[in-house]
C-alpha cells in the first residue's frame, strides 16, 4: 500500500511537471554544462601540477595559462549555476502555484459530503503547510537530484579516460552507499506520512477553538483543550523527532562508506603511480574524480530523505485534488421561464447506505405555494433542502422542476433560480455593499439600499462607520448574529429568483424586527415557490402547505387550521411551543 501511494504521488508530481518539460529540459541541459566545467577543473590542475617536474624545473607560462582557464571555467560555472537555480525556482513555485490553485478550484466542485467527512483545518494544513513542504522537496530535487546524477555519469566518464581498472573499484563500491540509503529511506515514507497527518490533526484542532473561542471559555474548556493541544503536540513532537532522526542517518552512513571508497582509492592508485601506470597528477585528478563522484552519493541521500518527506505531503494534496467533483454533471439542460413546479417522486436518500433518512417522499408544489417543512431535529428538513439544491442527488426516485429532471440540468442553472437564507449565516471579508451584492455583481448602489431597505438592514448600516462601503471582518465577526442575518436576506432581496429557501432565515432575530421581516417576507413570497423550514410554528401559520416531517417520512399534510384540527402530531408539536410550565 505504501508503494502504492508512493508511485500515485510520484505519478501526480510528473503530471503537474509535464507543462514545464521545456523549462526541465532546460535546466538538465545546464547542470550538464555545469558539470562538466567543474569536472573538466581538475584536469587543468592535474596538467599544472606535471607542469612542476623538479626543483628549478617549473613551467611558470603553462601554468599561468592553465590558470586563465580555471578562472575562466570557474566564472562560466558560476554564472551557468545562477541561471540554472533561477530555472529551478521558477519551475518549483510556478508548480506550487498551480497546485494551490487547482486545490482551491477542486475545494469550490467537492461534494459536500467530502467537506461534511473532513474538517476545514485539516483541508487548510494541505493547502498550506503540506505545499509548503512539497516545494523544498521538490526544489531539492532540482538542484542537487539533477546535478548529482549528471556529476555522478559525467565523473565516470572522465575517470574511465584516466584508468579504467581503478574506476572499476570505485564503480563498484560506490553504489553500497545508495544501497544504505535506500535502505534507511524506504522505512521513513511512513514516519514522514505520519508526521503530516499529525500536523494536519493539530491545525484543525487550533482552527475549531480559534473558531468557537467563545464556546470554550463559557464551558470552562481552556484547561481541556490545552491538555488534549499538549496530547496532540506531543505526538506530533515524536513522530517528527522519529522521521528526523532515523532520516539523518543517511548522511552519516553514506559519508563513511564513502571515506572508506576513497582511502581505497588513494591506496590503490599510489600503488599504480609508483607502477608508473600514472602520473601524479593524474592521480590528483583521478583522486579529485573519486571524491566528486562519490559526492552526488551523500547529496542524492540527502536528497531522497527530503524527498520522502515531500511525497508524503504530494499525497495528501493529490488526494484532496483527485477527488471526483460534486455530483457529476449530467445534464447540460438550462431552466428557463420558471414558474414554480417542484415535485418529487418516490425519493429516497441517506447519507449513509446502513442508515436510512428519507424513504419514499412524495410532495407535488404548485406555483407560488408556500410550502411550509415542520418537524422534530434530525427528521429530514434540511436533507429535503439539500436535496432540492442538489447538493445532494437522491439515491431512488426523482425531483423535477418546471417538469425537468434536475439531474438533466446544470446545477448552476437550478440554483440561479432558488434564493436561499439559512440559519447559518455566511459572509466573506469585504465591504456591506460586496456582501449583499453577492448574487448579483453589477447591482446598482439604488438597487442595494432597496434590498437594504426591504430587509429592514438599511437602519443598522447607516450607523455603520462607513455605511454601505464599512468593511466586514471575516464571517461578518464585527456584526451581531442578528445583523449578518440581515444581510444575508437583503442578499436575497437584491436577486429575488422564482423560488425561495428559507431555513429558520429569522432565528437569531428579535420579536420586532421579526414581525417587519416576515411582512417583507411576505411581499417577497407572493408568486413565488417558497419552502420555509421553521421551529417556531407561529411564523408558518400562513403557509399553503405545511409538511409535519418525521424520521424522513411526511406524516401530516394541509394548512394550519386543517392540521390543528386533526389534533395529530402537528397539533402537538404546535401546542407544546405554547403550554405553560407550572
Amino acid at each position: 500500500m505504501k508503494k502504492t501511494n508512493q508511485k500515485a504521488a510520484l505519478q501526480g508530481v510528473l503530471k503537474r511537471l509535464r507543462p514545464y518539460t521545456g523549462w526541465v529540459v532546460l535546466s538538465i541541459l545546464l547542470a550538464t554544462v555545469t558539470v562538466v566545467l567543474s569536472l573538466y577543473i581538475p584536469i587543468l590542475v592535474g596538467k599544472a601540477i606535471d607542469c612542476i617536474i623538479a626543483p628549478g624545473k617549473v613551467d611558470f607560462a603553462a601554468i599561468f595559462r592553465i590558470f586563465l582557464e580555471i578562472g575562466g571555467a570557474a566564472g562560466i560555472t558560476a554564472l551557468l549555476q545562477w541561471v540554472m537555480n533561477a530555472i529551478n525556482n521558477k519551475i518549483t513555485y510556478q508548480v506550487i502555484e498551480d497546485v494551490r490553485e487547482e486545490a482551491i478550484r477542486k475545494i469550490q466542485r467537492l461534494p459536500v459530503s467530502y467537506l461534511d467527512s473532513h474538517s476545514s483545518g485539516d483541508i487548510v494544513s494541505r493547502i498550506i503547510a503540506d505545499v509548503d513542504q512539497f516545494a523544498d522537496g521538490l526544489l531539492l530535487g532540482f538542484t542537487q537530484l539533477f546535478t548529482g546524477v549528471v556529476t555522478i555519469l559525467v565523473t565516470l566518464i572522465f575517470m574511465l579516460t584516466i584508468h579504467p581498472g581503478i574506476t572499476a573499484l570505485v564503480v563498484v563500491l560506490t553504489p553500497l552507499s545508495l544501497l544504505m540509503a535506500r535502505f534507511i529511506a524506504g522505512r521513513t515514507y511512513k514516519m514522514f506520512k505520519l508526521q503530516t497527518e499529525t500536523r494536519g490533526e493539530q491545525t484543525a484542532f487550533i482552527d475549531e477553538m480559534i473558531a468557537n473561542q467563545k464556546v470554550v471559555k463559557a464551558f470552562n474548556r481552556e484547561e481541556i483543550n490545552a491538555e488534549r493541544f499538549d496530547e496532540i503536540n506531543s505526538r506530533l513532537e515524536k513522530a517528527s523527532l522519529k522521521a528526523t532522526f532515523f532520516s539523518s542517518l543517511t548522511n552519516p552512513c553514506t559519508r563513511f562508506i564513502n571515506n572508506v571508497i576513497y582511502a581505497l582509492v588513494a591506496l590503490t592508485g599510489a600503488l599504480v603511480a609508483l607502477a608508473g601506470g600514472l602520473t601524479v597528477g593524474g592521480l590528483t585528478c583521478f583522486l579529485s574524480y573519486a571524491n566528486q563522484y562519490t559526492k552526488p552519493f551523500n547529496e542524492i541521500s540527502g536528497v531522497i530523505t527530503e524527498l520522502q518527506s515531500a511525497l508524503a505531503c504530494a499525497a495528501r494534496i493529490f488526494d484532496l485534488t483527485d477527488q471526483a467533483p460534486a455530483l457529476k454533471e449530467t445534464g447540460s439542460g438550462e431552466l428557463s421561464g420558471v414558474e414554480g413546479h417542484v415535485d418529487l417522486q418516490n425519493v429516497a436518500f441517506s447519507y449513509m447506505p446502513e442508515q436510512k433518512l428519507i424513504e419514499d417522499l412524495n410532495l407535488q408544489v404548485q406555483p407560488g405555494q408556500r410550502i411550509a417543512i415542520v418537524g422534530p431535529t434530525g427528521c429530514g428538513k434540511t436533507t429535503l433542502i439539500n436535496l432540492l439544491m442538489r447538493f445532494y442527488d437522491v439515491n431512488e426516485g426523482s425531483i423535477q422542476v418546471e417538469r425537468c429532471d434536475i439531474r438533466t440540468l446544470t446545477r448552476r442553472s437550478l440554483r440561479k433560480n432558488y434564493g436561499m437564507v439559512l440559519q447559518e449565516t455566511w459572509l466573506r471579508a469585504g465591504t456591506v455593499k460586496e456582501n449583499i451584492a453577492m448574487g448579483k455583481p453589477d447591482a446598482t448602489d439604488e438597487e442595494i439600499i432597496a434590498a437594504a431597505k426591504a430587509s429592514h438592514a438599511h437602519s443598522f448600516i447607516k450607523r455603520l462607520p462607513q455605511g454601505y462601503d464599512t468593511l466586514l471582518t471575516e464571517d461578518g465577526g464585527n456584526l451581531s448574529q442578528g445583523q449578518r442575518q440581515l444581510l444575508c436576506i437583503a442578499r436575497v432581496m437584491l436577486c429575488l429568483p422564482p423560488m425561495l429557501i428559507l431555513d429558520e432565515a429569522t432565528s437569531s432575530i428579535d420579536t420586532r424586527t421579526e414581525l417587519k421581516i416576515q411582512d417583507a417576507f411576505a411581499k417577497m413570497m407572493k408568486g413565488r415557490t417558497s419552502f420555509i423550514v421553521a421551529h417556531r410554528l407561529s411564523t408558518i401559520r400562513d403557509a399553503d402547505v405545511i409538511l409535519v416531517m418525521k424520521d424522513g417520512h411526511i406524516i401530516e399534510q394541509g394548512n394550519h387550521e386543517t392540521l390543528l384540527a386533526q389534533n395529530g402530531f402537528y397539533a402537538k408539536l404546535y401546542n407544546s411551543q405554547f403550554s405553560l410550565t407550572v
